[in-house]
């Protein structure tokens, strides 16, 4: 099976609507990396040893400074209620040769570099190929690949997440479902549209079975209720009774999965 991922350079865009400032917190530099893009509301996220901070692009000057504000002061308190949970980590330094396990799947790794202007890559069998720009920084150079594997393992595994919530939905909701997706959401680890689409996070590709099911039910269970009331747990414990334990782990590995920490054989 060979499938093709390119990254055009719409991503390389994606550096130019940036900017990046410092913050210092319980005595830690964090980098804060600011998009001003096309999206309806203002996101902020902890990743790996940065904040990163959306506003959209279509307001003014002063509001999108009071929302930047705002998500800053929410990432200094989240981080400084709780400093171990946010305790930065060395990043995964990928290179040729490595193997990488996803679930019940090893995939080795091969990584080479050209002049072209974008970023590329492909899975043949079980071995990945990435075309990485050197006419890239180092930092952004990292990002296109790990971009790149997020996609394309994703897009590999998703037959197997499609085939995991329709069974789940005929055996607890037996409700109509949209399109499925998997999305490199930092954010949270799924969500439900009110068209019926089911989002799961490329990060779960790394969870335990029973927590990617867990988090399946949840956003199943969306489509019955559309908010976070008593109905809805009641609804969630009834298909998965142990789901305060999957909630748990979720809540303790939330910032050490995903393809920066990915572990490598």
């Amino acid at each position: 099976m060979k499938s093709n991922v390119i990254l055009h350079r719409c991503v390389l865009r994606w550096y130019l609507n940036m900017r990046t400032e410092k913050l210092l917190i319980n005595n830690q530099e964090y980098i804060v990396e600011i998009y001003t893009e096309e999206r309806n509301n203002a996101t902020v996220s902890i990743r790996k040893n940065k904040i990163i901070i959306r506003v959209p692009i279509n307001i003014n000057r002063e509001e999108q400074f009071r929302h930047i504000l705002q998500m800053k002061q929410w990432a200094m308190k989240k981080i400084m209620s709780n400093p171990e949970r946010f305790k930065r980590r060395e990043e995964k330094q990928y290179k040729s040769g490595d193997i990488l396990q996803i679930n019940d799947e090893q995939f080795s790794l091969e990584i080479d570099y050209s002049n072209n202007v974008s970023s590329s890559g492909r899975i043949i069998n079980n071995k990945i190929i990435l075309n990485i720009s050197s006419r890239l920084s180092e930092e952004i150079k990292k990002e296109h690949i790990v971009t790149l594997l997020s996609r394309i393992i994703a897009k590999r595994r998703l037959p197997i997440l499609e085939k995991k919530i329709h069974e789940l939905n005929q055996q607890h909701f037996q409700k109509n479902i949209n399109r499925i997706f998997f999305k490199n959401m930092n954010s949270r680890w799924g969500s439900c549209s009110e068209n019926a689409n089911i989002n799961i996070s490329t990060r779960l590709l790394f969870a335990p079975e029973i927590v990617l099911e867990y988090v399946c039910i949840h956003e199943l269970a969306h489509l019955i209720e559309q908010n976070h009331s008593t109905n809805f747990w009641n609804i969630v414990q009834q298909a998965i009774p142990c789901y305060k334990e999957q909630e748990q782990w979720l809540k303790k590995m939330e910032i050490h999965v995903d393809f920066n920490y990915l572990f490598v054989l």
